[in-house]
């Protein structure tokens, strides 16, 4: 289990009540277009495969309530490992698209790869956003291609972090950041 979730089962072990009253941030999963009410906004590319644990997605989302962001879900609850990756097949291409639109829309897009996956969609994920100064990567020690995602990031600038560290810190610190500088637009 990443650092971060374990992290966040300490700080929701915390929380009151009241602490869910305070949710800003909206929430929106594939294939949906609602009309953004976030200030800033924050796609959330990588790993899909199961661990047995918490959605990683899910535990960010949470982490990231308290702010006035957007968050960009494609893990679909929906999705039918018998859908065709064809382009003609309506829903698959529907899926592609909601995900090309809403990481190229994005102010932040957080790349997590795990352990149990060579992952290669996030890959290209991190392929299309690696010069844009918008990627945080957190790579789990024992992902497989952690050594050439290591070295682009590297190389291009890009917030690496072990998946042991504080992913939801980093993102959270961006996200301020990003909304402290549109602040004073």
């Amino acid at each position: 289990m990443p650092g971060f979730v374990r992290s966040w089962y300490r700080v929701a072990s915390q929380r009151t009540m009241s602490d869910t009253s305070q949710r800003k941030a909206q929430v929106v999963l594939a294939p949906s277009r609602p009309a953004v009410t976030g200030k800033k906004s924050v796609f959330l590319a990588g790993t899909t495969s199961r661990t047995g644990g918490p959605e990683w997605r899910d535990v960010l989302a949470d982490a990231l309530a308290h702010l006035p962001v957007t968050i960009f879900n494609p893990l679909r609850h929906d999705w039918d490992s018998t859908w065709r990756e064809d382009i003609d097949f309506a829903p698959f291409r529907e899926q592609v698209e909601w995900e090309l639109d809403m990481q190229e829309r994005a102010d932040v897009v957080v790349v997590y790869y795990g352990p149990a996956t060579d992952a290669p969609i996030s890959l290209l994920e991190l392929g299309l956003c690696a010069r844009s100064a918008k990627a945080i990567v957190a790579c789990h020690k024992d992902y497989r291609k952690r050594g050439n995602v290591y070295i682009v990031s590297q190389r291009l600038g890009i917030e690496f972090l072990d998946a042991e560290d504080d992913l939801a810190a980093s993102v959270i610190n961006r996200l301020k950041l990003l909304l402290a500088q549109g602040d004073s637009a």
